[in-house]
């Protein structure tokens, strides 16, 4: 017999969910099989599995151990090589991923979520079973830091909540508990969260503009399209950019996602002529070997620089109308420096 004890960061699930990321290999049959015989309790009384289960409740499982442990298929984490002492806001943890030292910058975190600066290069989640992404150090920091165990991964894994492209940096939301990733991912797709971008863009755009498009999406190319008007299989997009300086051949754009697609900023500012510095997918070439040969640039200049929250739900007041701020990496400082385009506001990583 094997018992689990449900903490805060699983509560509010459903116990089969529970019960499926605990024996992660087993049909669902056969949880509600055991159910109605009461192999499987919950809290000493007879379940259905569409429980939602909450803080001290107690699943026992009657099994054998040889059973349950052939549903279950345990998922490595990466080991984290971080130094001890406060691991709290600000803090910066070191994560050996040969041969380069990877570091996490931790903007905020409580007992619900974290906001991570994601530095270029990264992925958000992992695009093959074999890599490892920011998901991953972020488990393994949560990890090394005592904020989770090994035992409440059986039942609840923290999970990123939003993705920025692979060499696109800044704020990524991250889901410590299930009340955070599910408070998240309600205000991503109510958009009611604000995002804004730093983008370093060819030619001058002047002022405020809102651009409107439709975005078709090539699954097989992992590549968009921008179309003026609907087309078969387009979705619609709307971007918002304010031009905070320029030096008449390239622009400081400040840029708000209204919508959220993939690619949606680099894609629909290429489609109006004002290519991202550094882009190599829909950027332009001349440009970018001339900022690759002047500064050394091997990214594209797009940064996810400020996080802002709406008023938010009791459980989640101290994130009300809250401002959260991810500093611009070096090579970004540098770029803009040399073009005469750094301001104060800005502050580098």
């Amino acid at each position: 017999m094997r018992e689990l004890i449900i903490d805060e960061n699983s509560a509010g699930q459903r116990l089969d969910r529970v019960l499926a990321k605990y024996m992660n290999k087993a049909p669902s049959s056969f949880f509600y099989k055991m159910m109605r015989k009461k192999n499987i309790t919950l809290n000493g009384k007879k379940c259905e599995g569409t429980e939602r289960v909450q803080p001290g409740d107690v699943v026992k499982l009657f099994l054998a151990d040889e059973t349950i442990d052939q549903f279950r298929e345990v998922k490595p984490i990466p080991g984290v090589n971080g130094s001890a002492g406060n691991r709290g806001t600000g803090a910066i943890v070191q994560v050996k991923k040969a041969p380069a030292e990877v570091k996490l910058n931790i903007v905020y975190e409580d007992k619900d979520i974290l906001l991570i600066n994601k530095p270029a290069g990264m992925l958000s989640q992992k695009a093959q079973p074999e890599d490892v992404s920011l998901n991953e150090y972020m488990i393994s920091y949560l990890l090394s830091a005592g904020r989770i165990t090994d035992a409440q991964l059986e039942t609840f894994r923290p999970s990123v909540c939003n993705r920025l492209d692979r060499n696109t940096s800044g704020m990524v939301i991250c889901g410590k508990s299930l009340r955070g990733a599910q408070e998240m991912a309600k205000l991503l797709k109510n958009r009611t969260l604000r995002k804004r971008y730093l983008c370093l863009v060819k030619g001058v755009l002047k002022g405020e503009q809102r651009i409107e498009g439709h975005l078709v999406k090539d699954e097989k190319t992992n590549q968009v399209t921008i179309h003026r008007t609907p087309v078969e299989g387009s979705v619609p997009i709307v971007t918002v950019y304010r031009n905070m300086l320029d030096n008449g051949q390239v622009t400081l754009l400040e840029v708000e996602l209204i919508t959220g697609k993939s690619h949606q900023i680099r894609a629909h500012l290429a489609s109006i002529g004002h290519e991202i510095i550094g882009d190599m997918k829909y950027g332009d070439t001349v440009m970018n070997k001339a900022f690759g040969e002047r500064y050394g640039l091997r990214i594209q200049l797009l940064h996810a620089w400020k996080l802002n929250f709406p008023n938010m739900s009791e459980e989640f007041a101290r994130l009300s109308r809250k401002e959260y701020t991810a500093n611009v990496p070096p090579i970004m400082k540098r770029v803009l420096t040399g073009e005469g385009l750094w301001l104060p506001g800005i502050q580098e990583d």
